[in-house]
């Protein structure tokens, strides 16, 4: 089997699955492996029922690597998002205001898709890339780095070569804890809830984030699922709150849905086992070894607030690309001004969505008050609301 390639790709998540797209499309040979194999059906216990929504700039990277065409057909268009403060003594809404597209585009917001169609509509591509090999269930152990190319010792007892190692492997970064690269992680005591409800009112293409206490209850639009609207739901609160509800009767659990949501969408009816998730923000001290480069969850993390995970690690890919043909593939030159280009960037939007998520936990009801009015002031001068707006998807 060949061992010598272009790129090395460590990690088969979406972020390093696109990659290797990216790089395939654009004729460089490329390795991409993860030691666990994509969970690609929704209906295998294993898959992750977490949604995606991809914002305008993500587009030209993924057309790019040929997975656009894929993605489209199951997109669900997102071009409102709605904001609601439900912080008063009830959990009823008390502050709601809609941040349209049209205001500044005239393309939505973003395209809303699952995590496991994701995964197997890259999987798909990749098959479609003779100068791709994808090893599912074969991941990087260890890491010797030259001046003319990483070397990767992999779990099968086989290594590999490259110019170029793109590090895309995870908050635990094998590859970033082999270079001695250190990050810096903020802990919020807080976990997410993850799976889909069906609901009699239609979500009519609106993104809605409700705030009280713990953190936003989300929903965001999916296809309808058995004729009925169906929303993919994100519902962040203290880790002891989720664990419990977690652990509730199915009835007793939507009866809590129904309580946290305000009754907006009409009575949910959960059409998904539930999943949870750790919260965390991180970002590494820098985004480059020798030639290595780190990008998504290996260079950064954040709160699923506000669709920027991804959309970062995209942000992160294209910049690659682009280097990729002007400073000499792997080479220092192209890792420095991928560190310089990306990091200001990522590390504002790793504080700004932190802020976020503090601001959406507030249990105190003067603080949970004052939120409700710095939301009216921010929806009311419209220049501010357009910037907001602008600055969310990545358009300036």
């Amino acid at each position: 089997m060949r061992q010598e390639y272009d790129i090395i790709v460590s990690g088969g998540g979406i972020a390093g699955l696109s990659a290797a797209a990216a790089f395939g499309s654009a004729g460089y040979s490329v390795l991409c492996v993860d030691p666990t194999p994509p969970v690609m059906a929704e209906a295998d216990p294993a898959s992750d029922l977490r949604t995606t929504a991809f914002l305008q700039p993500s587009v030209k990277v993924l057309e790019a690597a040929g997975l656009w065409d894929r993605f489209v057909p199951h997109a669900m268009p997102l071009q409102v998002m709605r904001i609601v403060d439900a912080g008063g003594q009830e959990p009823e809404p008390r502050v709601s205001h809609e941040f349209n597209a049209a205001d500044i585009s005239d393309q939505p917001f973003g395209w809303n898709l699952p995590n496991w169609l994701l995964r197997r509509e890259c999987v798909a591509r990749l098959e479609e890339l003779d100068n791709v090999t994808f090893r599912p269930g074969v991941g990087t152990r260890s890491l010797t780095t030259r001046e003319s190319a990483a070397i990767v010792g992999l779990s099968d007892g086989t290594s590999a070569r490259a110019r170029l190692l793109v590090a895309a492997d995870g908050r635990n970064s094998p590859m970033r804890t082999a270079l001695g690269i250190n990050v810096q992680t903020t802990r919020f005591g807080q976990k997410a809830l993850a799976f889909a409800v069906t609901h009699p009112v239609p979500h009519e293409n609106v993104s809605t984030e409700i705030h009280r206490s713990g953190g936003p209850f989300t929903f965001v639009p999916l296809p309808d699922r058995d004729g009925q609207p169906c929303s993919a739901i994100v519902w962040m609160e203290t880790g002891p709150e989720v664990l419990r509800l977690a652990a509730l009767e199915e009835a007793a659990f939507e009866a809590a849905m129904d309580r946290r949501s305000c009754g907006l969408f009409g009575p949910l009816k959960l059409a998904s086992r539930r999943t949870v998730w750790p919260i965390i923000s991180q970002i590494a001290e820098r985004f480059h070894g020798e030639r290595t480069a780190l990008m998504a969850e290996a260079a950064h993390v954040v709160p699923p607030i506000g669709a920027q995970g991804l959309n970062m690690s995209l942000a992160d890919l294209a910049v690659l690309l682009d280097l990729a043909t002007q400073e000499g593939l792997g080479e220092p030159a192209m890792l420095s001004a991928y560190h310089r280009r990306r990091y200001p960037d990522v590390a504002l939007r790793v504080a700004g969505v932190g802020m976020l998520n503090r601001a959406s936990m507030l249990e105190a009801q003067p603080l949970r008050d004052a939120r409700a009015k710095m939301l009216d002031a921010l929806y009311s001068a419209a220049p501010v609301r357009r910037a907001l707006m602008q600055m969310g998807i990545g358009t300036r």
